[in-house]
């Protein structure tokens, strides 16, 4: 009987005991917002009982599976205060928000963990401690790119990284808000990129990545991608006047519309003008309107819609041969043609919703719409096809741009593991009206239409993937499937047929990442990817209207201090045979399989919290692999640059930072008879807070005023004085010093 009330006892004790353990342990639901209540993506929830880390989602949410009430949470994101919570009873009836106040961005706070692309978290710091003020400026921010201006500051800039020369985003997938900058099938050059109409204190964050190893960027992305995120809210108002050297002056207007705890709006614009510092005036002109409004729901989903306008007129001076700067026929800033130059246009309109779905779900939808207008005119030759009338072309379109993509992510919790799965699809719809490529006798006779015609390009879109973290690892392998149709109806023949095709590409991708600590990172990439042909390439009867890429990445990270970062990267990309279409002729090249490979170094440094330093360097070879040794050199492909700075940050009086960049001497044809020259480049910024409102700016370009040519090419032309053709570097000088000064007032 004593034994039998012991078992009993027994029971009962073991059963209150499993329920008490199966209350005690819950699940727990929760966000990290900031002051705005918008949400903070990539933020960390510590869990003390079992020093367990948790990371939010992109609506900033996070869940912990087995929460215990006592247990000690600590919260933190880069460029946020901490914050900590003991768990009570009532924190598992409600979901918790957890509101976290803006800090400096330290490099201190950038965590190292298994699932977490750490260089994206660097380049937020770099450009928090020495910023910059052009859209461009903030590309070249990310480590190896480097772009060139050639067309009096409107044309979009030509693009350098991991070996390659771009042209305008060739190999290069740039996107606003997840919103494509690319143009396919554009007048003047597949993959047209032009960040112009970005205005740059809009921007709130940089993501990027380097390789074809991003399942979500699509088309163009190979060498890599930039996608810039705009801000949800603005801090405050700004009030913004520039005046600087060369007729530059730039008004700067940003103020907050709505801002309560459900809805957020803004609006922004500038307005830009500059005569350049070439001989003839380039009358540059810029106007940029921009506006976001977003409504957050009781649940804590979003519903965003933005909207662009951006309108920019150009001359330009062009690229000049070296022979006729040499015999002293026009001066360095001189021009061969005058006339070049050119406008454009571009409205965009984007809705974004971003949620859950049941408790787990998220769920993301963004669609978007623009309208472009085009026109270019150039003169690379000069007389060298039309000794009378000269080589001026003109290259125009107008364009409508549809595109919409659905996300759904799922993650759930195994054990000390977690696994995160993704299923993507979408489409982007170009439908292009009087692409147009023509000689011109001047802005407005046209002596020959050379393609004249309307294509209609479609890119139907699947993506899946999973990422397993476990401990010290994660494990990430997707697969993405583009279908895209070719069209095109040359407006120049008798016949109304259009021609058509569509294509298939399958993309698998996979990495696999190591932290041993939070101060040591070790990841391996390999992947597939791709960038689309012209369209007019159906015209030559082409079939390989899809270029596909292989890449491989191997990596390391070590922050051997908490404020010391080094990272360095191994590399190579295989390019298929590609068609490229020649916009500036109205013909096709096959260029035939690459390789390219080389490695990427970077430093980072901060020191008593106001004093930062990086640099970034990097190696590349590149070279066709269907061509003899040494006429096997990629036209124009970087094979080492540096870049870095220094900065130093005072919240009171002056502050500033040192920018320097690199770029060696590299081949500017296949045999490297003829060299692209490089340069050495320091820019300088200063600024003094006269109070909390109140901030004046110095920003020093070239600083030590160095000759140097910013686009080069070899180009075969005639002048009109000569009798035969010649084939050397035609160049764009780049900018002597310049200053210009900024007066910002905050409210």
């Amino acid at each position: 009987m004593k034994k039998n009330t012991l078992r009993f006892c027994l029971g009962i004790w073991a059963f209150f005991g499993m329920v008490f353990s199966a209350s005690a342990q819950q699940i727990l639901r929760g966000a990290l917002v900031d002051e705005a209540s918008i949400p903070i993506e990539n933020g960390y929830v510590f869990q003390e009982s079992c020093s367990c880390y948790y990371y939010t989602d992109n609506t900033g949410r996070f869940t912990l599976e087995s929460a215990e009430i006592g247990t000690v949470l600590r919260f933190g994101a880069l460029g946020y205060e901490k914050s900590s919570l003991r768990i009570k009873k009532q924190d598992f009836e409600n979901n918790l928000v957890i509101k976290l106040s803006e800090s400096a961005y330290r490099l201190k706070e950038v965590v190292v963990r298994p699932d977490t692309e750490v260089l994206t978290q660097l380049l937020k710091v770099d450009v928090a401690q020495i910023p910059v003020k052009s859209s461009q400026e903030i590309l070249q921010k990310v480590p190896g790119i480097f772009i060139a201006q050639h067309a009096g500051g409107g044309k979009a800039e030509q693009i350098f990284l991991r070996g390659f020369d771009l042209d305008h985003g060739t190999d290069i997938r740039l996107t606003v808000d997840g919103i494509p900058v690319n143009m396919v099938s554009h007048a003047h050059g597949q993959g047209y990129s032009d960040l112009h109409h970005v205005i740059p204190e809009t921007i709130a964050a940089l993501d990027f990545g380097k390789g074809p190893h991003s399942i979500e960027q699509g088309n163009f992305a190979t060498a890599g991608y930039v996608d810039f995120k705009t801000k949800s809210i603005l801090e405050e108002n700004q009030l913004r006047l520039e005046s600087g050297s060369f007729g530059r002056n730039r008004a700067l207007a940003m103020f907050n519309l709505l801002n309560t705890p459900k809805q957020k709006a803004y609006f922004a614009t500038e307005a830009l003008f500059s005569e350049g510092y070439f001989d003839a005036p380039q009358d540059f002109e810029r106007l940029n309107v921009s506006g976001k409004y977003r409504y957050q729901f009781d649940n804590g989903n979003a519903l965003t819609f933005s909207g662009q306008y951006f309108d920019s007129s150009w001359d330009a001076s062009g690229q000049i041969p070296e022979r006729a700067v040499a015999s002293g026929q026009i001066g360095r800033f001189g021009a061969i043609d005058a006339t070049e130059g050119g406008n454009t246009t571009r409205t965009t309109l984007g809705a974004n919703y971003v949620g859950t779905v049941g408790q787990d779900l998220n769920l993301d939808i963004a669609s978007y719409w623009s309208y472009y207008d085009f026109q270019l005119f150039s003169n690379f030759t000069f007389f060298l096809n039309d000794p009378e009338n000269g080589d001026r072309i003109r290259q125009s379109e107008r364009r409508n741009l549809f595109g919409t993509t659905v996300k759904l992510s799922n993650k759930m919790e195994l054990g000390e593991a977690n696994l995160t799965s993704r299923i993507g699809l979408g489409f982007r719809l170009d439908e292009v009206r009087d692409n147009d490529l023509s000689r011109m006798l001047d802005r407005t006779t046209v002596l020959e239409r050379i393609q004249l015609g309307d294509i209609t390009e479609n890119n139907n879109f699947l993506f899946l993937d999973t990422k397993l973290n476990l401990d010290k690892w994660s494990f990430q392998t997707g697969m993405r499937l583009d279908r895209i149709s070719f069209e095109y109806q040359n407006a120049l023949t008798n016949t109304t047929s259009k021609l058509e095709e569509s294509q298939t590409i399958l993309s698998p991708k996979a990495s696999v990442q190591y932290s041993p600590n939070e101060r040591s990172q070790y990841f391996v990439k390999a992947s597939y990817g791709f960038h689309s042909n012209d369209t007019r390439s159906v015209v030559f009867g082409s079939s390989n209207l899809l270029a596909k890429a292989f890449g491989v990445d191997v990596g390391t990270l070590w922050k051997p201090l908490p404020s010391l970062v080094v990272n360095a990267t191994a590399w190579t990309l295989f390019s298929d045979d590609e068609l490229v279409y020649v916009g500036d002729e109205g013909v096709v090249e096959p260029n035939g399989k690459s390789r390219r490979y080389g490695v990427d170094l970077g430093f980072r440094g901060q020191f008593k919290n106001n004093l930062y330093c990086f640099t970034d360097a990097t190696f590349s070879h590149a070279r066709s692999l269907e061509s003899p040794s040494g006429e096997d050199y990629i036209p124009l492909a970087p094979n080492f640059t540096l870049a870095g700075g220094v900065g130093i940050s005072n919240e009171k009086g002056l502050s500033g930072g040192l920018r320097y960049r690199y770029l060696r001497d590299r081949a500017a044809n296949e045999d490297f008879s003829l060299v692209a020259s490089g340069y050495f480049l320091t820019d300088l910024n200063l600024n003094y807070r006269f109070s909390k409102h109140l901030v004046l700016e110095v920003i020093v370009e070239n600083l030590f005023d160095v000759d140097w040519n910013e686009a080069q090419f070899a180009t075969t032309s005639r002048l009109q004085n000569e009798t035969s053709a010649t084939e050397e570097i035609h160049f764009t000088p780049g900018s002597p010093l310049a200053l210009r000064t900024g007066l910002t007032y905050t409210f």
